[in-house]
């Protein structure tokens, strides 16, 4: 199954991948800032967000992104990723160091720690939410706990709506478990900034100084302004960051 997506514009390719609070419109404020930088630019939902149906059998979105990439024609793209978008990038471009010329991870998730008790206590409350049928409390509860202080009340409903739409396709699809590969970040070559924010839970902050340790010349920027999602929380002070970093010369 072909990821539902975005395409657009020419030049060096940059695949933009989301958090599983949103889905690909959270990148509506820097996609056409990207086109007309001189990018292509990809924008994939993954399954179970979006317009992409829910799996049905075994997936792995690192290898759906492959999948994606390889539909056109595209053998090397920069990576940026949100939080779950950001773990997958990481495993992506650990698995296929080749195939990756940049990572941007934005408060980036991993499979590789424990989660930390806040991450333990907010997984319980969503849990417990989901189980009593109140899909409105669910939603409330990711807006409060990852948009930053710097969104305004338009980016919390953008936010609000994109979390009620991965729940409603979620919570009507079969459970299905992935199958993820193996990986192993010291095999990342492509050169990395991650972005931390200075509003977000400790556990996601643990998760940025545990990749900027273990992903090879990797380099941790904190946000003094940001939460969780920056690049919606305040695009007009994270796309130039954005900007910057992929005008940078790519990985050979």
């Amino acid at each position: 199954m072909t990821l539902a997506h975005d395409i657009a514009g020419d030049g060096p390719c940059v695949i933009l991948l989301h958090s599983s609070v949103c889905d690909r419109r959270m990148w509506n404020p820097q996609w056409e800032l990207l086109v007309d930088a001189g990018f292509r630019v990809i924008r994939p939902d993954f399954r179970g967000f979006g317009e992409t149906p829910a799996p049905t059998a075994g997936y792995d979105e690192a290898r759906d992104i492959r999948d994606l990439l390889d539909v056109h024609g595209i053998e090397r793209a920069a990576l940026v990723g949100s939080s779950f978008g950001g773990r997958a990038a990481q495993e992506f471009a650990a698995r296929w160091p080749s195939r990756a010329t940049r990572l941007v991870l934005l408060c980036p998730a991993t499979r590789l720690l424990e989660p930390t008790d806040d991450l333990r206590a907010f997984d319980a409350a969503e849990d417990a939410l989901l189980e009593a049928g109140d899909i409105d409390g669910a939603v409330d509860l990711n807006v409060r706990t990852w948009v930053g202080p710097a969104a305004d009340d338009s980016t919390r409903d953008s936010v609000t709506r994109m979390q009620r739409r991965a729940f409603e396709v979620q919570l009507a699809a079969p459970d299905v478990a992935a199958d993820r590969g193996d990986f192993d970040l010291r095999q990342v070559s492509a050169p990395t900034l991650i972005i931390s924010g200075a509003h977000d839970l400790d556990g996601m902050q643990r998760v940025a100084e545990f990749l900027t340790e273990r992903i090879p010349g990797a380099v941790h920027r904190r946000l003094d302004w940001a939460g969780h999602l920056p690049s919606v929380e305040d695009p007009a002070r994270l796309s130039p960051l954005l900007l910057e970093v992929l005008r940078e010369p790519a990985s050979t």
